[in-house]
C-alpha cells in the first residue's frame, strides 16, 4: 500500500477539506512531514493564467514542504460540476494521478490525498473516486458531516469502502451545522455503527483554526 491516507467523504461538502488540513497539522505535530492532493478539483479560477481551486491551494499551503501547485491538482476544472462532466475534454486519467502520488511521496512521509465529493461521484466517464483509491492503494478516512440523513449515508459509505476491498483507518465526525439537533446522539449512533475508529469530532466553528481541530483528532493507526 502507499504511505498516505485517502480523505473521501459522505457526500459533498461535507468538510474533507478541513478534515484534511487538520490531520496535516496533527501529523506535522508529531514530527512527520506530510503534503496534500487533491488530484480532481472543479469549480477553479484562472490565477496567473493557470486554473486554481481554494480547497488544493489550502492543502498547497499547509505542506511540510514546497510544492508546485500542479503536482498537488493535476485536473483542475472550471465548470463547478461534476468533474466527468466538467473534464469531457480533458478527462482524468488514473496512472498520471498515480504518477503525481509517486513523486509527492518522495518528497515527505505521508500524503494525504483528498477525493472529489463522496466515495462513488465519478471522476470519468468510467471511473470514480473508489478506483482511484484502489489504483493509488491508500487505506481511506472517511468524513462524516454530522447532520439529518448522516447515519445512512455514513452506513453506506462504508460498507462500499469495505466492499472496494480497502480498509477503514477510521472517522471523523465534521460538525457542519451548529443548530443540528442530538449531534451527541447521531455520533454515539454512528460509533455503534460503524466498525473502526472514531478519529474525532471537530467542532462547527465561524472562523477555522486548524491547531485546535488538530487537537481533536487523533492519529489513525
Amino acid at each position: 500500500m502507499g504511505t498516505g491516507y485517502f480523505i473521501t467523504g459522505t457526500d459533498t461538502d461535507v468538510g474533507k477539506t478541513c478534515a484534511t488540513v487538520a490531520l496535516m497539522r496533527l501529523f506535522q505535530q508529531h514530527g512527520t512531514t506530510v503534503v496534500g492532493m487533491k488530484p480532481v478539483a472543479a469549480g477553479c479560477m484562472l490565477q496567473d493564467g493557470q486554473l486554481k481551486n481554494a480547497d488544493a491551494q489550502l492543502l498547497q499551503a499547509n505542506a511540510s514542504v514546497a510544492v508546485d501547485y500542479g503536482l498537488i491538482n493535476p485536473y483542475a476544472y472550471q465548470q463547478a460540476v461534476s468533474p466527468h462532466i466538467a473534464g469531457k475534454h480533458n478527462p482524468v486519467v488514473t496512472a498520471t494521478v498515480q504518477t503525481g502520488f509517486d513523486q509527492l511521496q518522495a518528497l515527505a512521509d505521508l500524503v494525504l490525498v483528498e477525493g472529489a465529493g463522496g466515495w462513488l461521484s465519478p471522476i470519468n466517464a468510467h471511473e470514480d473516486n473508489s478506483d482511484l483509491a484502489k489504483a493509488l492503494g491508500l487505506p481511506v478516512i472517511l468524513v462524516v458531516a454530522i447532520r439529518l440523513g448522516c447515519i445512512n449515508h455514513a452506513k453506506l459509505t462504508y460498507q462500499a469502502i469495505r466492499h472496494a476491498g480497502l480498509p477503514c483507518a477510521g472517522w471523523i465526525a465534521n460538525g457542519t451545522n451548529p443548530d443540528m439537533l442530538s449531534q451527541d446522539e447521531n455520533i454515539g449512533t454512528l460509533k455503534t455503527a460503524l466498525p473502526a475508529p472514531l478519529l474525532g469530532v471537530l467542532p462547527y466553528q465561524e472562523v477555522v483554526d486548524f491547531d485546535a481541530l488538530a487537537g481533536e483528532l487523533t492519529r489513525p493507526c
